[in-house]
């Protein structure tokens, strides 16, 4: 079985190493979403079959205790803002995207609400630590943020980029002072 402390391995290589249509694939969805290497690419790919493969168990099955699992798995998507409602048919979740899974990376959604410059930048925010999710400091780019996160995201407090007048902090993104703040 292994030492319990060494993980094993989160993802799935492709079948063939040398697809030129899957290549070429790879290439512009690391450089639309800023991945490092595609191992990253392949762990959120892994995800998105995992998710597929637990509906396509479970359409079949009319057991009570399938349509729990099913509830569950739909509200598990629906906080991770894979799916619009909490509401929708089970059918719907295999149309999940590898696209859709990326675009809820932190690094992604960092760069989406104009936190940083660039995609690389929001990378790099994350790993030195300059990005909040609520009250917890997140330094891993590729974690999967839920809505309720996605509300906290910010600047460190500690962090000089939380300045309003530093100069690599984007002009949409500064805060706005209120009429109180101006006075003083």
């Amino acid at each position: 079985m292994g030492d319990p402390k060494s993980q094993r391995k989160k993802y799935v290589t492709p079948r063939h190493p040398w697809q030129k249509e899957r290549l070429e694939a790879e290439r512009v969805l690391m450089e639309e979403y800023g991945i490092k290497n595609k191992r990253e690419l392949w762990k959120m790919n892994s995800l998105r079959k995992r998710f597929t493969h637990q509906v396509k168990s479970m359409i079949a099955d009319e057991s009570e205790q399938a349509q729990l699992e099913k509830q569950r798995l739909i509200d598990k998507l629906y906080r991770l803002g894979l799916i619009e409602a909490p509401s929708v048919d089970i059918d719907r979740v295999l149309n999940i995207q590898l696209k859709d899974i990326l675009e809820r990376r932190l690094q992604t959604l960092v760069y989406r609400k104009n936190l940083a410059r660039s995609i690389d930048q929001a990378r790099q925010f994350i790993v030195h630590g300059h990005i909040y999710l609520g009250n917890k400091k997140v330094t891993s780019p590729s974690h999967i943020t839920t809505r309720e996160e996605e509300a906290g995201l910010r600047f460190s407090p500690d962090s000089p980029f939380s300045q309003p007048d530093h100069p690599e902090i984007s002009k949409e993104t500064k805060p706005v002072a209120t009429k109180g703040e101006e006075a003083a």
